[in-house]
């Protein structure tokens, strides 16, 4: 006992000082990036402020990116459409930066993310305002999706970034055990990210966290509906990055449309595409070049509701899947299965719900889902309700609009319940990217697995019941790249798990272990274990020439080595050290000799 009392002592005063260095607050520089031309402050000039009246189709796309806000059409200003040869340039830019930030040691690069985490906590409410301007949502909804979710993987990889990064030890197998087998990443070299609007903030700052933390440069597409405020998120990276001692231009967003993206895609070592999945050209272009390429390209998740569940607890989530982001969500709910012996009391919930809920600019007063982003979004969701109404749906409930501008009222689309529906419907086997509630009933666990999987898409799943066993069973019969046990996105806030789908939700992972290596050149490594005592020796049996009984040495050596019992490999070895010891006697030197001569 009393030796070990000093080790308890030891380790008890560790645990100690680890506490009181982890209440020492560490030093984090704050950073200035320029906002007051991106603040509505409610004094903008005759010139900034007039009501945007977009072209429609193709002629909308010219030589500059012309950027509105959704909820309201009022003005924000353009940036411009950038040329496959500008493209190009930036790209070579953030090259010659990267061979200078691959030396950065893991500290400096956990200083960066201290100093974003430190500016984004402290300017919420700008960022999610900006977000909102831009793409119509909810300062709530931004918070939920762009400021959590970037918060998490920043705190992520501040714990765990540095670990998985660095070499990984690996056994070496039978034939292998003097050797020393490992994994080494090392950064690919400029990563290129082509991102959705729908958030962002956080689909910007997802691909350029894990490039830069791998020693990545990155060079990153907006969409042209959201390029606004990406511009405007761009700053907030630069000045981080110049606060560390950064090279300029290791991190670059471009904007543009179509072209400006095939660009992007024909210079990168690695292509990250957030986005739908009409992406022929994009992945022609990968293929030619053999670029590696991830797709994230949404989903047509099924929310499915076993007959033992709470139902008003279970309806609050379903709510929120469904109507996050007004439905522009690619991990939302869009497919409800409800067990039939609940359903009747499960839409009644649904509909209370969304009945109360009420859709309008999102800024302008309280209001609890906002605009629809893409112009012409919103007659492609009437015309999905309008199919399933033709083919027998009924709507059970909707919500309402609160004081819309006259010039905007096309960007908005009530919250909508629909029973009766079933897969004949285009609304239960299209993205729908919209606020749409439709709800289907089931018989049996079978049945609602056959019909979750009734889908060209596979990106994710939600299953809830009484019994978490009966869930999992289900969730796990879904074919799906994540899913949810009694919740909705949970897998997407543990920063830690791979995101991404199957099917025509794409393939490839980013976030997690998975994504975070995925930025890196895996290189596999053997060295010798006890260099230089013992060194690999070719058997004189193999050695050029080959002895005659070369195959017989070799057969032996695979039943030394993979036998499957004990008494087998031990008879093989026997016989193999004979041959060995034969090898090296003076006759056996002789006829070697002799055979040469001949």
């Amino acid at each position: 006992m009393a030796f070990w009392w000093p080790l308890i002592v030891l380790g008890f005063a560790f645990a100690i000082c680890r506490f009181l260095l982890m209440l020492i607050p560490p030093n984090v520089p704050s950073i200035e990036v320029d906002s007051s031309d991106v603040v509505d402050d409610g004094n903008q000039t005759k010139d900034n402020s007039y009501i945007y009246i977009p072209r429609r189709g193709r002629a909308a796309q010219s030589d500059k990116v012309q950027c509105y806000e959704p909820a309201t059409m009022k003005y924000l200003g353009f940036f411009p459409a950038l040329t496959p040869l500008e493209v190009k340039e930036r790209v070579a830019q953030s090259r010659k930066a990267q061979k200078i930030w691959a030396k950065s040691s893991f500290k400096q690069r956990r200083q960066f993310l201290r100093i974003l985490l430190k500016y984004i906590i402290e300017h919420q409410e700008l960022i999610c305002e900006i977000s909102s301007r831009d793409t119509g949502k909810t300062m709530v909804d931004a918070s939920l999706g762009e400021i959590m979710t970037t918060c998490e993987k920043i705190t992520w990889l501040l714990s765990e970034g540095e670990r998985w990064l660095k070499p990984e030890y690996r056994s070496s197998g039978r034939s292998m055990l003097h050797k020393k087998s490992k994994v080494e990443f090392y950064p690919l070299g400029v990563i290129g990210a082509i991102v959705s609007w729908n958030y962002p903030f956080h689909n910007i700052f997802n691909p350029m966290l894990a490039a830069v933390f791998s020693g990545n440069g990155v060079v990153i597409k907006v969409s042209e509906h959201a390029s606004w405020s990406g511009c405007f998120y761009f700053r907030i990276i630069q000045a981080a990055l110049a606060a560390v001692g950064a090279p300029e231009n290791l991190v670059d967003i471009i904007t543009g449309f179509a072209e400006t993206g095939e660009a992007l895609v024909s210079s990168v070592d690695k292509l990250i595409f957030v986005g739908s999945p009409g992406v022929g050209k994009i992945m022609q272009t990968a293929a030619e070049l053999l670029t590696p390429v991830t797709l994230e390209l949404g989903g047509k998740d099924a929310f499915i509701v076993c007959e033992d569940v709470d139902v008003p607890h279970v309806a609050q989530i379903a709510v929120r899947a469904s109507l996050q982001s007004s439905g522009q969500n690619c991990a939302g709910a869009e497919r409800f299965y409800v067990h039939k012996d609940i359903y009747s009391s499960f839409v009644a919930q649904i509909v209370k719900i969304v009945k109360s809920v009420s859709a309008g600019p999102p800024l302008a007063g309280k209001y609890d889902m906002g605009a629809i982003c893409m112009q012409e979004h919103a007659e492609k969701l009437q015309s999905l309700v309008n199919d399933a109404l033709d083919k027998g749906a009924v709507i059970a409930g909707r919500g309402s609009f609160g004081n819309l501008v006259e010039d905007a009222v096309d960007q908005f689309f009530p919250p909508t319940v629909l029973v009766d529906v079933n897969h004949t419907m285009k609304l239960m086997q299209e993205e729908a990217f919209g606020p749409i509630i439709p709800i289907m009933r089931f018989s049996s666990d079978e049945e609602a697995i056959s019909l979750a999987n009734d889908s060209k898409y596979g990106l994710g799943c939600a299953v809830f019941s009484g019994s978490q066993r009966r869930a999992k069973e289900i969730a796990s019969k879904i074919h799906c790249g994540v899913a949810a046990i009694n919740d909705f996105a949970s897998t997407y806030m543990c920063q830690s798990l791979p995101f991404g789908g199957v099917k025509h939700s794409g393939f490839g992972r980013f976030a997690g272990v998975e994504g975070l290596r995925a930025c890196c050149l895996i290189k596999s490594v053997v060295e010798d274990r006890w260099w230089p005592f013992i060194k690999t020796k070719i058997p004189k049996p193999i050695q050029y020439p080959i002895a005659e009984n070369g195959f017989e040495f070799q057969q032996l050596l695979v039943e030394t080595l993979y036998g499957l019992n004990v008494w087998d490999r031990l008879q093989a070895l026997i016989k193999v050290l004979k041959i060995l010891s034969d090898q090296n006697s003076p006759a056996s030197s002789s006829t070697t000799s002799q055979r040469r001569n001949n």
